[in-house]
């Protein structure tokens, strides 16, 4: 049994609210999960002072997120770059260019532009 961490969708049209779940791989996205780990609200919120820069909302059970993590749970692409956000794990790095990953994103800084 394959277990992945992924977003399910909740919220109405264009104001998207996601919750952050523990569900088996073949199950659709917004079937019943095995466990709500949290939620990420993508709309950027201006902060309480009004002052600054926007930020997006995401709160997480990060006990629980290193257990699924500890036992195998995979997961999927937007979750992973939220955890890497978070800490949790290691940011995948997309390769940039021509698509044939030649170049990292890492070894921009080493290119000569010409």
């Amino acid at each position: 049994m394959v277990v992945r961490i992924r977003l399910a969708r909740f919220g109405k049209r264009n104001a998207p609210f996601y919750n952050i779940v523990v569900a088996n791989a073949r199950t659709a996205r917004n079937s019943r999960p095995l466990e709500v780990l949290g939620t990420y609200d993508p709309i950027p919120k201006e902060s309480s002072s009004g002052e600054g820069r926007k930020y997006k909302d995401i709160k997480l059970d990060i006990s629980r997120a290193k257990y699924w993590l500890g036992v195998g749970a995979q997961p999927s692409d937007p979750a992973w770059r939220l955890m890497a956000m978070l800490g949790l794990i290691e940011p995948k790095y997309r390769p940039v260019g021509m698509g044939d990953g030649t170049v990292a994103e890492k070894d921009i800084g080493s290119v000569s532009k010409r």
